[in-house]
């Protein structure tokens, strides 16, 4: 959403960056299915306690999984078996170099960050279909019609209608300093590949539109687009820009003000 929330997340998000985007745009959850999964825990110091009592205090525990963290991956059942405590947060330098080596998948959030991230979609999901028509509609304001159809007949030629700069709503771990924004467009950008890489010709597009739009000093900001293959909200293009410490006016500027979801909504722990 900003997401996704890809949510390199929805997003990105991407979900195997666990790591959706923003939030997820196909996250969802079987809601009648009560069967418990594998529960182990990978911390010894937590006595074995089943991953979806981790980071919540005793009275909150329950002796079956809740819906919304049914059906998860292993590395997501592995980030939930983790205290926050033992996390460890992605500095700057960590961040250039998981970038610099193009692998967003390394990307993961906050264990209780990412419990609530889930919660937040199964919520959306049920009361809007599904994420994606979350953030077309609450997010974007773009409608719910799809494939999008952009004003410019070249990428960046209508920024007004066709770009729309949000904070990452449910952002991944990242030192408190580094702001994770997500330019969503509706028009596509060319890729290649098995695993759908942007081709060189898009990302030198992309680069000198960030580079030009953002105006941050050399070093202190860095972009990427999750692979294809890893894309939480796929229906709609989008990519990630990180800014190390940037003045909060320039934030505010870029994004009209948003604040990220993560920071606005009450789940009830």
């Amino acid at each position: 959403m900003g997401s996704t929330p890809d949510d390199p997340p929805l997003t990105s998000p991407t979900d195997a960056t666990n790591g959706n985007d923003t939030t997820n745009g196909n996250n969802t959850t079987n809601g009648n299915n009560t069967t418990n999964p594998p529960s182990s825990s990978n911390n010894n110091d937590n006595n074995n306690i089943p991953y979806w009592n981790v980071n919540l205090p005793p009275h909150l525990h329950t002796p079956t999984c809740p819906p919304h963290l049914l059906h998860l991956t292993p590395k997501d059942r592995r980030i939930l078996s983790t205290p926050d405590a033992d996390y460890q947060t992605d500095t700057w330098p960590s961040v250039l170099s998981k970038i610099s080596a193009y692998r967003p998948d390394l990307f993961q959030r906050l264990p209780s960050d990412l419990r609530r991230y889930h919660e937040f979609c199964h919520r959306v999901s049920q009361q809007h279909g599904s994420v994606m028509n979350f953030i077309l509609t609450q997010r974007l304001g773009w409608g719910e019609l799809l494939p999008l159809v952009p004003k410019g007949k070249t990428p960046f030629e209508e920024e007004e209608e066709d770009v729309k700069i949000l904070r990452n709503d449910w952002p991944y771990g990242l030192d408190k300093r580094i702001v994770h924004l997500v330019v969503w467009v509706k028009f596509e950008l060319e890729t290649e590949g098995e695993k759908g890489d942007l081709t060189e010709g898009a990302k030198r597009l992309v680069d000198g539109w960030v580079r030009k739009k953002f105006l941050v000093e050399e070093g202190r900001m860095v972009w990427f687009r999750n692979w294809t293959c890893l894309k939480s909200v796929k229906s709609v293009e989008h990519f990630h820009v990180l800014l190390f410490d940037p003045d909060k006016g320039l934030v505010d500027r870029l994004t009209g003000g948003d604040v990220p979801l993560c920071e606005r909504v009450g789940l009830g722990f």
